[in-house]
């Protein structure tokens, strides 16, 4: 199939805070335990900012290996794109911060807050920002710091989330084979309310009430993401490899969300691959949201386990909601 961006993964780099709440941790003061978890989640343990971390400053180490992965400076990036649905603070956008930590001064950068789909949302905006001829080398990072919007108090939202950080260097493509082969972002707004924090924005200001009535820390539908989650994953898969004429089989290795172990597991049997051709990190990091497809990507690229003119497809599904998809010939 004919490159429709002609942009390449340049390199990678990801990072997670040294902090790990295991599910002993949550068993030893909520009704759950270690089993429970694993059989719902597949999640063992999840990594936890510590004090001095934020989204930016882990954000800002990924990227710093990212750009060390990828042959360059800072100085060469030429566009930043954080994506988290967990900023340092509302105003100014987080990824400012970044840029100031990295010390590049004067390139632009901006937030593309698409949760989970986060990653995707800004590997597609950054691969069109260097098909226009705008830019050359746009820096996107997913990074989350969710375990400080969480409610300890509440066993089926808490134990799912954990921090981290990817970071990927997108540059033009030398290769008129290797590139983006299919883009694909979605969203349906109607159903916003499925994963949400209710208060501390312009809808919900701050108060002593939303305090104590703990309304700054995630809530979920958790039945109805799970459904949906589901369905939507196969069907984003399914689409992408008929538009791009492949079958599954093609694929060096699929890169999902890791929101849960039983989707990601359902779909490799439902397109009967091996275990090898799944990216699966989320017994080790949770679900880290925009994160988790760059530390995947990140791990995998590192163990040698990719090489030129491999064939990967990334997808994801998140809040708001929002979807996404990418084909990529690395």
């Amino acid at each position: 199939m004919k490159v429709t961006l002609p942009v390449i993964i340049k390199g990678t780099g990801s990072y997670a805070p040294e902090g790990v709440l295991t599910n002993d941790d949550f068993a030893s003061y909520l009704d759950t335990t270690d089993e429970w978890i694993m059989q719902r989640t597949g999640i063992k343990t999840r990594h936890k900012a510590g004090e001095g971390e934020s989204t930016s400053t882990i954000a800002a180490k990924a990227a710093r290996r990212a750009i060390e992965n990828a042959g360059m400076e800072p100085g060469d990036i030429d566009l930043i794109i954080l994506c988290t649905a967990s900023p340092d603070v509302p105003i100014p956008s987080t990824s400012c911060i970044l840029q100031s930590e990295l010390g590049i001064s004067g390139v632009p950068c901006f937030d593309i807050a698409a949760a989970c789909s986060g990653l995707i949302y800004g590997m597609v905006v950054g691969g069109n920002m260097i098909s226009s001829g705008a830019y050359n080398n746009v820096l996107v990072v997913g990074a989350e710091v969710l375990t400080r919007f969480c409610d300890y108090e509440d066993r089926t939202t808490c134990i799912l989330f954990g921090d981290g950080a990817g970071a990927v260097v997108l540059s033009r493509s030398p290769d008129p084979e290797r590139g983006f082969l299919y883009t694909h972002l979605g969203a349906d707004g109607d159903k916003w309310d499925y994963i949400w924090v209710p208060a501390g924005g312009s809808r919900e200001p701050a108060s002593t009430r939303t305090v104590n009535e703990r309304l700054h820390f995630v809530r979920m539908r958790g039945r109805d993401v799970y459904k949906m989650a589901v369905v939507k994953m196969q069907n984003l898969i399914d689409t992408a490899l008929t538009e791009c004429g492949i079958t599954a089989d093609d694929l060096t290795m699929i890169f999902s969300h890791q929101s849960n172990r039983r989707i990601i597991e359902s779909v490799r049997e439902r397109l009967n691959l091996p275990e090898d051709k799944m990216a699966v990190n989320i017994d080790e990091f949770g679900n880290t949201s925009a994160a988790s497809i760059g530390l995947a990507l990140d791990h995998v690229r590192r163990r040698n386990r990719l090489k030129e003119g491999d064939l990967v497809l990334f997808a994801a599904f998140g809040a708001g909601v929002t979807w996404g998809a990418i084909v990529a010939r690395l």
